[in-house]
């Protein structure tokens, strides 16, 4: 059931009116019912894989608590280790089985065979999500859930189950389960936000499509477009994801609930650093408070760190360490991102960056102070947001292809030939290649209204409550030009679901 079907949207009225038609008490359950029915929906065989990691954290979680109230802190600490071992050993199994036979065989010219292991819908979200939650018990960052089928919502609430935001218990349980009153401001403003991601997917993200898969799947025939190609894939990944992220937002708005952000303006990220506090920031979250802090304060990271204070001094002893935290990071974001070597390129590639930018930020200090650059020029900040934008699309080739010797090919490509009047010869929709300018006049105009609402929001416009406060007719002439715009100008091309529902 795809996050842009009308199906989907019945199903999400449907769910909001039953809400707020049963008693307060009871909302809760039309909520896990639902999200139930939703998963279901996907493919009931998926459904053993969701209860395995909801009852296995519950009860871990209950048997940590249990220890730490009684003062077994090593029991509790052997529990917190079942946990994430089940938990994440069941992600493994399903997800990278596969994977390691193949770099067995070809390691050891071996001759094992592949399994057929089913993917289920979104397992790396909510394994994350429910890891998570088990550390924070034992961290005492909040309590266990005694109830199962409340712990089993936090888990499962339908519309992140698949492509997250990834929640933390603290901040969205309570949500999940407590009343909430009908209040028309929520879906007002849920379906803006679901209407500007339907924007963003149906004409932005799948219109790039289009171009990406022509020009990636045939780099020999399309080889001049190499440049091109993964600049499409830039809008397409991001107006994919955050668009997926504005429909779920949107959908849990209307139910009273408030998801974290997930994007914030990206591509007006001056480093690789920045980049990633603004692209998928509940991963980014994740990563720094269960490996990057755990890593870095662990009895071994010390020792290293007191190791390299000897060997290289005190400055640089004290920033190795974070930077080879930092390199553990990433290798866990490529791996969490797929299994196969290209992900792991992807994620060590931003790793490197950042490890270096920090063993090179007292260099980047003294440098800019013999250039007489402050780091507060309009000159200078158009140049660090256009150096990351660069940095951030060579990333996406090792994403995109489906190799890293076909990534490598690709960025090849992009330097040695350039022949922009291919794009003419792409068909698009079913029009074919007559349509082809329109698309690109369509992803052009788009691009430029999703640029224009970015730099507002980044100078701190609150954009939908300028709007709010004009009048009706004119603000319901706004939102209907957008749905308009949608119904219009979408995607002619095949249907297609959101790239990190596969996740």
């Amino acid at each position: 059931m795809s996050l842009v079907s009308n199906l989907f949207l019945l199903f999400v009225a449907a769910g909001v009116i039953v809400y707020y038609l049963v008693p307060a008490k009871w909302q809760w359950l039309v909520l896990l019912a639902f999200s139930y029915i939703y998963y279901i929906a996907g493919g009931i065989r998926y459904v053993g894989f969701l209860l395995f990691s909801t009852f296995v954290t519950w009860l871990t979680a209950l048997a940590i608590e249990k220890m730490e109230t009684a003062g077994k802190h090593k029991t509790a600490r052997k529990f917190v280790i079942l946990g994430l071992v089940l938990n994440f050993g069941m992600l493994g199994l399903v997800k990278y089985t596969n994977f390691a036979i193949e770099n067995l065989n070809a390691l050891f010219h071996m001759n094992l065979r592949g399994m057929q292991i089913l993917l289920p819908l979104g397992i790396s979200f909510y394994t994350f999500q429910s890891s998570g939650y088990i550390l924070d018990v034992y961290w005492k960052r909040c309590k266990a859930e005694h109830h199962p089928l409340k712990y089993a919502l936090f888990v499962s609430f339908f519309p992140q189950i698949l492509q997250g935001p990834i929640g933390r218990y603290s901040r969205l349980a309570h949500q999940l389960y407590e009343p909430h009153k009908f209040e028309s401001a929520n879906i007002t403003r849920g379906l803006e936000r679901i209407l500007w991601g339907f924007f963003k997917k149906m004409i932005l993200a799948d219109w790039s499509a289009v171009f990406v898969d022509a020009i990636f799947d045939n780099p020999n025939q399309y080889g001049g477009l190499a440049i091109f190609g993964v600049l499409f894939y830039t809008i397409q990944l991001y107006a994919d994801f955050s668009g997926g992220m504005d429909v779920v937002i949107g959908i849990a708005s209307m139910f009273g609930i408030e998801l974290d952000e997930n994007f914030t303006r990206p591509f007006f990220a001056t480093s690789i650093t920045d980049f990633w506090h603004r692209w998928h920031i509940t991963l980014g979250t994740w990563m720094k408070d269960y490996v990057f802090y755990p890593v870095t304060l662990s009895g071994w990271m010390k020792k290293f760190g007191r190791w390299a204070k000897k060997v290289f001094g005190k400055k640089t002893g004290r920033t190795l360490p974070i930077c080879l935290s930092n390199l553990i990071v990433f290798f866990v974001v490529g791996v969490w991102h797929g299994a196969a070597w290209k992900y792991i390129v992807y994620g060590m590639y931003n790793g490197i960056i950042i490890a270096f930018s920090g063993l090179m930020a007292g260099n980047y200090k003294n440098w800019k102070k013999k250039l007489n650059i402050t780091g507060k020029e309009n000159w200078y900040y158009v140049f660090m947001i256009i150096r990351t934008f660069v940095l951030v699309n060579i990333s996406w080739f090792f994403d995109r292809a489906d190799t890293v010797g076909q990534a490598l090919h690709m960025m090849r490509l992009a330097v040695t030939r350039f022949a922009p009047a291919e794009l003419l010869l792409i068909p698009a929709g079913k029009e074919g290649t007559a349509f082809t300018p329109y698309a690109l006049l369509i992803l052009a105009v788009g691009c430029m209204i999703l640029f224009i609402v970015s730099v507002l929001q980044e100078r701190g416009i609150r954009i939908r409550e300028t709007l709010s406060r004009c009048s009706l007719p004119v603000t319901v002439a706004i939102y209907f030009c957008l749905l308009l715009s949608i119904g219009f100008f979408g995607s002619t091309a095949a249907v297609r679901g959101f790239i990190y529902a596969q996740f």
